[in-house]
């Protein structure tokens, strides 16, 4: 396992190697090239936990590892609003009509409105779901979710949008990138 941080001359060295017989610059062609340049290279040990996030799933176990050393903090306003365990609410959040139960993050200037928000998750900041079931999912900055059912194990990214559909007939409807994964 390893994390690599560059100074800008590894754009030099990216544009200088020629690519792999896989048709890829190798990261460890380039290291050479620093080297054979006369530019400092230098390894160090990471003390501490790692984990490996390359797949969805790791990430979410990350965020689970992550939010299970919170500890409860409210800068946001809660009306009519049930809050259990440890729940980080950032300022200008608001949550109202809803059960939050962490551990969990509410971004700053979210609105959670109508909602069972469950143990682990985190939403981003500027994110507005309502009437929406949550549960152990990541939901990036500025997403609206409205009447969206019940959301788990799930990744969701920037500016995204999950509403129920109102035309008909029914379905759903699917705007989807590369290596995506539904469940429906």
């Amino acid at each position: 396992m390893g994390i690599y941080f560059f100074r800008p001359s590894i754009i030099e060295a990216c544009r200088a190697i020629k690519p792999s017989w896989r048709d890829e610059l190798e990261i460890t062609d380039a290291i050479q090239w620093l080297i054979e340049n006369g530019y400092k290279v230098d390894a160090s040990f990471v003390e501490g936990w790692w984990k490996d996030t390359g797949k969805p799933e790791d990430i979410l176990e990350a965020n689970r590892l992550i939010l299970d050393d919170i500890s409860a903090r409210n800068m946001g306003q809660i009306n009519d609003s049930h809050v259990i365990g440890r729940i980080v609410i950032e300022e200008g959040s608001l949550i109202e009509r809803s059960t939050i139960k962490g551990p969990c993050i509410i971004g700053e200037g979210s609105v959670i409105s109508d909602c069972y928000i469950g143990p682990y998750t985190s939403v981003g900041d500027g994110s507005r779901i309502t009437g929406t079931e949550v549960e152990d999912a990541i939901i990036m900055d500025n997403c609206m979710i409205s009447k969206a059912g019940k959301i788990v194990e799930s990744l969701i990214g920037r500016n995204v949008r999950i509403q129920e559909g109102i035309a008909l007939p029914k379905g759903n409807r699917f705007i989807v990138g590369d290596n995506s994964d539904i469940s429906l």
